[in-house]
């Protein structure tokens, strides 16, 4: 066997394979990444930057992300339906805050698990005799639930069979129902209602029972279309994903966005912050 002519065509063979294997460790060094852009503590328009999000959401991406030597542009694309048609469509990436539908199987690929859970509570006036102890608790009282509102398919048909709920346009709105004695209880997560009552100045009108009645999880989720989707971006960030609950630093985020967004309700902003819709 004439070695020579072995190893020159062993030589040939990985000068060719290189450059795709240089192209294929090289096509993720940047993720464009959008989602809900009136979600705080989660993620919100940026009033300073119009053109980009921030939010827990957004911080905690970049950190994991940054620890795989990827580069992460968290993008406003308009409200969430346009968001979710840009990542659809491969214009984007990733959504930072994709909630979980069978839908969206065919177009997106969820990590899990979730980057963040947002906490569903049960909100009431301070007078409310309402007793909640379980979610069984609210048949046959009258509810309100923002229609923008992204709750678990199992909840979702469980309050479909079981509560009497009114959806309206927006947050603002469920909480005024619920202030006019027309429903007894608003469903509205813990970080939007909080947001939503400080800036409607109703804190003191509205308390939040501490019994989440339901988690549904903020995944991020890659397109279809995307040309970042592969096999190790996946599985880096679901590694990533799982070991965060045990580091403290979601808490720690959250935290941290929640002073964020309270000190922008308190100045004055060239651009109005918007109430949150959920």
């Amino acid at each position: 066997m004439d070695l020579r002519r072995v190893y020159g065509w062993s030589l040939l063979l990985g000068l060719t394979v290189l450059p795709a294997l240089s192209v294929a460790a090289g096509k993720c060094e940047r993720l464009v990444v959008t989602g809900s852009p009136d979600a705080p503590p989660y993620l919100w328009q940026d009033p300073q930057h119009p053109k980009h999000l921030i939010g827990a959401s957004a911080d905690l991406l970049q950190q994991v992300a940054g620890e795989l030597g990827i580069k992460v542009e968290l993008l406003y694309a308009g409200k969430r339906s346009q968001a979710l048609d840009e990542v659809r469509s491969g214009r984007m990436d990733m959504l930072a805050d994709a909630s979980l539908t069978v839908n969206e199987l065919d177009t997106l690929d969820y990590i899990h698990p979730p980057l963040l859970e947002n906490d569903y509570l049960v909100w009431t006036r301070k007078d409310s005799t309402l007793i909640y102890n379980e979610a069984q608790d609210l048949h046959g009282h009258p509810g309100a639930l923002s229609e923008k509102s992204r709750m678990t398919p199992a909840f979702g048909t469980f309050a479909e069979q079981q509560l009497t709920l009114v959806r309206t346009p927006n947050l603002t709105q469920a909480f005024q129902k619920l202030l006019l004695g027309e429903v007894e209880f608003v469903l509205a997560g813990r970080y939007s209602g909080m947001a939503a009552a400080q800036t409607l100045k109703l804190a003191s009108d509205l308390i939040a029972r501490p019994l989440p009645i339901d988690k549904p999880g903020l995944f991020l989720a890659v397109s279809h279309n995307s040309a970042c989707n592969d096999p190790w971006l996946r599985g880096q960030l679901a590694k990533k994903m799982t070991e965060l609950p045990a580091s403290g630093l979601r808490e720690a985020v959250l935290q941290r966005n929640i002073e964020r967004w309270k000190a922008q309700l308190s100045q004055p902003q060239q651009q109005p912050v918007s109430t949150p819709k959920q």
